[in-house]
Order: structure tokens, then C-alpha cells, then sequence
């Protein structure tokens, strides 16, 4: 997720962020055809409780599917004559406050993402509870938790994403590297043969979401209860300056930022992702929702995914819930947006969408995503998913993951130390829980 991670990202991933993310254009669906007939809908679709067809607005974070979500928009169009208009918001935008403005000058959308746990917090008065839904069976159960609460579920999980170390395999061979290194001395040993053989090691980003959602969770998930420290942090009882998880992971940052592309304090997503895809750099800390950019560049590159090590230990890869579908219940049409939702996960068409034209790691169990559906970076996290760590972000209030990420762009810049580093973070865990 860009997610923001977005991933967690990883999760969420992050958070994913942090994440998931992409590119920061905006596409809104303005035109769908409209022929009538229903031929491959759901449970729910083509039929309208109220005998009418209001129209769908979703207001959503995933710039990297905007195209294809406004395609499956058109198709839902088609076989419901139901009007789905997509306004996306995300990579270098701030959703979270486009969101809030959004609602604040009176246009509710039907449809909205969130991430979940703290960030669903300000809208649980729109959210609608979905545990009825016929989808909710279908559901990873693991997938649940960020949008449950009071034994209710307020959220249709997008899709899971995982992220980690995407690699080039035949970058690796030129610099000799036979092994996947899995922990942060192999690793470093891999940086050295790479650099030896006159190959950039990292393609990194400035993005303020990569370094404050994703790569920040790296610290969040080690620990060994990250929800638990997580409160213990927000109420003052822990900190990251002096947290021996903390110490240990600053290493990898710094392994990430000290060999990387001379550029990087001015390299957003967009350009790391083609850098890489270019093959102008061995790895990149990203997810799978890179696949798309990475495979317009060349569709051929032959990828792995490594672990995120902190120490001598083997590393994580980073898998959770992106984002999820929260149905608005003050906007004009919150029952249609249900038959949308549940269409997007049982009709043919929607399951088509979510697998072969987002390349998504469904979060439901009825959906099946081959290799050359969802793509090796997805493949390979899949293949890792057994000792992945999870997405944590979304447990902080709103603000909390910009702070990380402007400190983190300052410790990119050389600006503050490793300690000025990590008392920027919890200033930033302090500052939020006052207000």
C-alpha cells in the first residue's frame, strides 16, 4: 500500500503503508457506459433495494489503480446502470486531510478508504457496520482486526500487500551474490560485492510516507509486543531513544541511505520505481504494489523479494492490510454502496479487476490470484508469509507517521543524528496524544 504505504506498509503493511502509494495524479471517473443488462454481477448486483439507481462516489488513496479502478467503475456501469464516480488522492497528497476537507464542504462520499484502528477513530460516526455483509465469510480472519471494533466489523479489507527488500536477481549474479542474505551482516557483505561490481546497491525515495509508514514499521513490528509497546509509547511509559529495537534498526537505515543513488534527497516514487525498473539499482525498499509501475518499464525484470533485517537474526518481510472500503452512512446512497462493495468481491468481472488488473493478494478466500496474476514481487512475499511481521501505524492518531516521516527525512539529509533522530519520534508520539 502505499501506501501509505503505504505497506505498513506493509503491512502494511505495511504502516502500509505504511504505508502502500504511487504516483501523485489524480483520476476521477467521469463516464461510463450505461447498456443495462447484468450478466456476471454478484449476490447484490444490478438489483436496488429502493428500485432507483443514485450514483456512487468513492473517494479513494491508491493512485497506483486508478486507471484500472475507473475501468472496473464503467463496467459496474454496464451491468447495473449504476454510476460509480472514483476520485483518487494519494503518492505526495495528503488523503487524510483531502478526505476531511472533502466531508467538511458538505460532499459525502459513499465510499471512502481508511486504515483502520486509531485512523478509523474520527469516523466512526460514518462508518457503517458491515458484519452482515455476505462477503464477511469469505474474510482472511486475520484481515478483521483493523476495522473491528466492539465486535463489529466497519470495513471491507481492500486487499493484503507486503513489502520488503524487491531485488534484481540478475544484478545479483553480476556482483556474485549466489545467496539471499536474510540478515543485516549478509546483507552488508551483499552491499560490498554490489558496490565492488560498480553497481548502486538501493534505489531509496525522499517520500516522506516510504520513510515514516513503511520503513518506520521495521521498528514497530520487531518489537517484541508492537501493540503493546505501541500504547506504551502513546502514554508515556516507552520510547524509541534507548529502545534496544530501535538501536538496532537505525543500522539498516543507515546501510539503506549510505549506499544509495547520489540523488535521493530529490527522488520521489514515481522516479525510484522507474530507476529501478531500469535496472540503475540493485534493490529497493518497497511492495508489491510496485508491480505495475516496475512491469511499464520492463514487464521482463527478473525479482525477488529479501527480508528487512535489524541484526544477526534472519529479517521480515512486512505483510498487512493496506486499506480498507469504509461505506459512509450520511452519504445520499450508502445502500448501494454495499451492492457495490459485495459486487467487487463475488461478480466475475469485480474478481477479474481485483487480480488481474490490480494484481492484488486478495483478503478474501473465494478469490484465487495465480503468480501471473498478482506477479513475483507478490509471489515471493506470499512464499515469505509464513514469518512475516505485521502493519502497526494505523494504531497511532493522524499526524503521528508525517511526524516520523519529516524526521526521517531531515536524518536522510544528514541534518540530526541517530539520537536527534529517535527524540524526534517520540516527540512526535507526545505531541500527537495531546491533542
Amino acid at each position: 500500500m502505499k501506501r501509505v504505504s503505504a505497506l505498513v506498509m506493509t503491512t502494511a503493511l505495511v504502516a502500509l503503508v505504511a504505508s502502500g502509494c504511487g504516483s501523485s495524479d489524480n483520476n476521477t471517473n467521469n463516464t461510463a457506459g450505461n447498456t443495462g443488462n447484468n450478466t456476471e454481477a454478484g449476490s447484490n448486483a444490478g438489483t436496488n433495494n429502493s428500485g432507483d439507481k443514485k450514483p456512487i462516489k468513492v473517494f479513494q488513496f491508491k493512485v497506483e489503480i486508478a486507471d484500472q479502478l475507473n475501468a472496473m467503475a464503467a463496467e459496474y456501469e454496464k451491468e447495473t446502470g449504476v454510476h460509480v464516480e472514483v476520485e483518487t488522492h494519494g503518492g505526495g497528497e495528503d488523503y487524510g486531510a483531502l478526505l476531511k476537507a472533502t466531508i467538511a464542504s458538505g460532499s459525502e462520499p459513499e465510499i471512502f478508504n481508511n486504515g483502520g484502528y486509531s485512523s478509523l477513530v474520527p469516523y466512526m460516526d460514518r462508518a457503517t457496520d458491515l458484519s452482515d455483509q455476505p462477503w464477511v465469510a469469505n474474510l482472511l480472519e486475520t484481515t478483521k482486526a483493523p476495522t473491528t471494533v466492539d465486535g463489529k466489523l466497519y470495513g471491507m479489507p481492500m486487499n493484503t500487500e507486503g513489502f520488503g527488500l524487491i531485488y534484481n536477481k540478475d544484478l545479483f549474479s553480476k556482483a556474485g551474490i549466489t545467496t539471499e542474505p536474510k540478515t543485516l551482516p549478509e546483507l552488508t557483505d551483499a552491499v560490498a560485492k554490489l558496490k565492488a561490481a560498480g553497481i548502486t546497491p538501493f534505489e531509496t525515495t525522499n517520500e516522506w510516507w516510504s520513510l515514516g509508514i513503511h520503513l518506520a514499521d521495521v521498528a514497530l513490528a520487531n518489537q517484541p509486543d508492537p501493540a503493546k509497546f505501541i500504547e506504551d509509547w502513546k502514554a508515556g511509559k516507552a520510547t524509541a531513544k534507548g529502545n534496544q529495537v530501535f538501536e538496532q534498526w537505525v543500522n539498516l537505515v543507515d546501510l539503506l541511505f549510505k549506499n544509495a543513488q547520489k540523488n535521493q534527497l530529490t527522488t520521489d516514487y514515481a522516479t525510484q520505481v522507474a530507476s529501478f525498473a531500469a535496472g540503475k539499482a540493485a534493490m529497493m525498499q518497497q511492495g508489491n504494489w510496485t508491480q505495475g509501475d516496475i512491469d511499464k518499464v520492463n514487464p521482463d525484470l527478473n525479482l525477488g523479494v529479501l527480508p528487512l533485517p535489524i541484526n544477526d537474526q534472519p529479517g521480515h518481510v512486512f505483510v498487512g492490510v493496506p486499506n480498507n472500503w469504509i461505506v459512509n452512512s450520511k452519504s445520499a446512497n450508502a445502500e448501494g454502496a454495499k451492492k457495490f462493495l459485495d459486487w467487487m468481491v463475488t461478480s466475475d468481472t469485480g474478481k477479474k479487476y481485483l487480480t488481474k488488473e490490480f494484481h492484488f493478494m486478495p483478503a478474501e478466500t473465494n478469490i484465487d490470484a495465480t503468480k501471473e496474476d498478482i506477479g513475483t514481487i507478490a509471489a515471493s512475499i506470499k512464499d515469505q508469509s509464513s514469518t512475516a511481521l505485521g502493519w502497526h501505524w494505523d494504531r497511532f492518531p493522524d499526524g503521528t507517521t508525517q511526524g516520523f516521516g519529516a524526521a526521517m527525512q531531515e536524518y536522510q539529509g544528514g541534518t540530526i543524528n541517530k539520537d536527534q533522530l529517535l527524540a524526534k519520534f517520540d516527540k512526535t508520539v507526545a505531541d500527537m496524544m495531546k491533542k
